[in-house]
């Protein structure tokens, strides 16, 4: 019998997006409300995506994601 697969962690998925190269990218935060206030600079950079450079923590998102 063959083994059972492993589920995607969900939550994991919809935080977290893997690149083809393999980077583990995430989103910053504060970009939903209250951005009157903000810089608009600070706006613009908020909407970028960033690696995660923790490799472990890299590690166990790729793990969480890609099963």
């Amino acid at each position: 019998m063959a083994k059972t697969k492993m589920k995607t962690h969900k939550a994991t998925a919809k935080r977290f997006k893997i690149t083809g190269s393999g980077k583990v990218m995430r989103q910053h935060s504060g970009k939903n409300h209250n951005t009157g206030k903000k810089k608009e600079n600070n706006r613009r950079e908020v909407k970028k995506w960033e690696q995660v450079k923790n490799s472990p923590l890299a590690k166990r998102i790729k793990n969480n994601i890609a099963r």
